[in-house]
């Protein structure tokens, strides 16, 4: 970590030309709080914000004092701070993002016929990739009603790591392929001329994808199609401006990791796929991670002074000596603990002979104190060298660490106290 630069986020914060934060990672890193303590923080530093997320559980709702966020931004009270700062909060609501676009851009009556076709209910409700292509939907209605100066967005637990960059694609692709082609063909054609061509045209996929699909299937893709025939364009047209958006100098994409091989391998495909993509990224930010006030004494050295305590091979040195346990001028660091009893007990210390059971007792919480500190210093040690891993392969990513709480975030004191370990920094003050 030593070569790693570290990733100065109140700066990042207060920039008013940053319009767009985008966290974005590995399923179960801590996307959503550190999205949300960032939407905080940048709150009580004086920026009008919106907080989009995509993860559906009640806890984020719940941690900023709302009962329930849906598709519609909600305002945060007990946001603190001067200069006008406020905060909002909306998750997204795939479906329904689907319907506004649909009533936007039709009249009435097609809009109807489009809300109630079976296909379109599947596609809006469940296709592959429509929740990814509708949180870029989302961010670009947000950022052209301008009501906000910051936007922060989560990004969907996708399975592959990038899946909302490549929804625009993927829509433009499903709507240039052959088979969407030839349902609009007809009534592009019109006339008894397009009713020939369909009575062709399905008579020949029935023959085959409507034994797999069923003729009802087809026919409700048809009228699907031929319904949003006028709308397709401008599916493309809003993705592409967005997906520009996202590449231009005011947004800043924050990959969010644990120190875990697995999520910092994902952490690493992230940063090398926006810079093919020609991404802004800001950095790194590296939750949970795990210290120790006592790294000086190793995990080796823990275990054996443990099993050492266990074995009586040293025991409590008797009172009135120097280096005694009783002597605040003169306690041993831990360090010095494990030394002694590492050594043979003739070796150690002037010992005295105990037979209470408390001193039994003392020595075996010690002892499982010890072995905990030794396995935390194994998990130490892993992280830092998974750690050295990805800054080996990537020393020029900037990187915020976010030291592990013991308990979840419920409210918003704790995502203050996310927001200040994510900015190595303070909370300001009312």
């Amino acid at each position: 970590m030593d070569r790693a630069p570290v990733l100065a986020l109140d700066p990042i914060l207060d920039d008013r030309g940053t319009r767009i934060i985008v966290c974005c990672g590995a399923g179960g890193v801590g996307k959503t709080t550190t999205a949300a303590a960032l939407g905080v923080r940048a709150a009580e530093r004086g920026r009008r914000v919106v907080v989009l997320t995509i993860d559906p559980a009640r806890r984020l709702a719940q941690s900023m004092g709302i009962d329930s966020l849906d598709n519609t931004p909600r305002k945060v009270d007990g946001i603190k701070g001067s200069d006008g700062g406020e905060l909002h909060a909306m998750m997204l609501d795939m479906k329904r993002t689907f319907d506004e676009i649909v009533e936007a851009h039709a009249d009435p009556e097609r809009a109807r016929a489009i809300l109630e076709n079976p296909f379109y209910q599947s596609l809006s409700a469940g296709f592959a990739g429509t929740q990814e292509y509708m949180a870029m939907e989302k961010l670009g209605q947000l950022r052209a009603r301008d009501a906000w100066d910051l936007i922060v967005v989560d990004t969907p637990p996708s399975r592959s790591a990038l899946d909302f960059l490549d929804a625009p694609k993927r829509l433009g692709s499903f709507l240039d392929g052959r088979f969407i082609k030839l349902l609009m063909t007809p009534a592009k054609v019109g006339g008894r001329a397009g009713m020939k061509f369909l009575n062709v045209g399905m008579s020949m996929m029935t023959g085959t994808l409507g034994k797999l699909l069923g003729g009802q299937f087809l026919k409700d893709v048809q009228t699907f199609v031929v319904a949003m025939d006028t709308m397709f364009g401008g599916f493309r047209t809003r993705a592409d401006a967005t997906y520009r958006l996202l590449q231009a100098p005011g947004t800043a994409f924050l990959v969010v990791a644990t120190p875990e091989r697995d999520a910092l391998r994902e952490a690493a495909y992230f940063v090398e796929r926006l810079a093919a993509e020609e991404m802004p990224l800001a950095g790194l930010v590296l939750n949970r991670v795990h210290g120790s006030g006592a790294d000086r004494l190793s995990a080796e050295r823990a275990r054996a002074a443990a099993e050492n305590l266990e074995e009586g091979r040293i025991v409590d040195q008797g009172g009135g000596k120097d280096g005694l346990r009783g002597s605040p001028a003169t306690d041993p660091e831990p360090s010095e603990l494990a030394t002694a009893a590492v050594l043979p007990v003739s070796q150690a210390a002037p010992t005295a002979e105990s037979t209470d059971e408390t001193d039994v007792d003392v020595r075996h919480v010690t002892a499982g104190l010890l072995r905990l500190h030794a396995e935390r210093m194994q998990v130490l040690s892993r992280e830092q060298h998974t750690r050295d891993r990805f800054t080996a392969l990537h020393p020029e990513v900037a990187v915020a660490e976010v030291a592990a709480l013991p308990g979840d975030v419920h409210d918003l004191a704790g995502l203050r106290a996310i927001g200040d370990r994510l900015t190595g920094g303070h909370t300001p003050s009312p």
